[in-house]
């Protein structure tokens, strides 16, 4: 590993779309909840998660496919009729509904409001990760074993603000890969992703439970335990990858 980066806004996305990504392995973090909800479906059986930035990609997907499933959120919360031109989403963006019952075998169509348009902006990488504190330890040992030569953690954040619960994951990835890449070139943000997670890491609830997406969870009854389960670390052992069609699926 030559050059390890982390983006730590999503207000840097338009810009992201543009670099040249061709040598570079990208992950994307949204841990509350994107991107733990689509670990979650993977390890539970699903076939694959197509992420769209919009509502109307995902109608448009699920017209052509009707045995998809519809999956995302707006302001945190499923998708409902009103929303989207009178079909309700199948499912929300809390990983606790994705259940081996509801989903295995089964192609997800998901839109959010961050996650996937994180995602989307990486499109033109080598390799883009789907990551989360769920699959970190297999994601890292992924990227050891691929040896990319420029590594980009991608931070999808909250509307156009930093993202404490990203920011923390990139750190303890970070963490994970740098004792093995003698002589990277070490951004700035890595510097201050690493030492947000230093600070956090013996405290992991406490230091997320005050950030914004987690206060929004924590106070609606039926979503605040996702917080606490999508903070676990390595329940996972899978790697998720953004394929050249466009869905994510796992690395077998």
């Amino acid at each position: 590993m030559d050059s390890l980066e982390v983006i730590l806004s999503p207000a840097e996305l338009p810009a992201l779309a543009k670099r040249d990504l061709r040598n570079v392995t990208c992950v994307v973090f949204d841990v509350l909840r994107a991107t733990s909800t689509f670990v979650t479906a993977l390890h539970h059986g699903a076939k694959a998660i197509v992420p769209v930035a919009e509502i109307a990609e995902a109608l448009a997907l699920h017209r052509k496919q009707p045995d998809v499933l519809l999956g995302g959120e707006r302001d945190g919360v499923k998708i409902r009729a009103a929303q989207a031109g009178g079909i309700d989403f199948d499912l929300g963006n809390s990983p606790r509904e994705y259940t081996p019952e509801k989903v295995r075998g089964r192609t997800i169509v998901s839109t959010t409001t961050n996650g996937t348009r994180a995602l989307r902006a990486c499109a033109g990488a080598q390799t883009v990760l789907a990551a989360s504190f769920l699959n970190l330890s297999a994601t890292a040992k992924f990227i050891r074993q691929l040896r990319p030569a420029k590594i980009l953690l991608v931070c999808a954040g909250t509307r156009e603000n930093i993202a404490t619960e990203d920011v923390l994951a990139a750190g303890a990835l970070a963490e994970m890969l740098l004792p093995h890449s003698a002589g990277c070139v070490v951004s700035d943000s890595v510097e201050t992703a690493l030492d947000s997670w230093r600070k956090a890491k013996s405290n992991l609830f406490a230091a997320v439970s005050g950030a914004e997406n987690a206060q929004r969870l924590l106070a609606i009854p039926e979503l605040r335990d996702d917080v606490a389960f999508c903070l676990q670390p390595d329940f996972f052992p899978l790697t998720a990858e953004l394929a050249r069609d466009g869905t994510i699926r796992i690395l077998i």
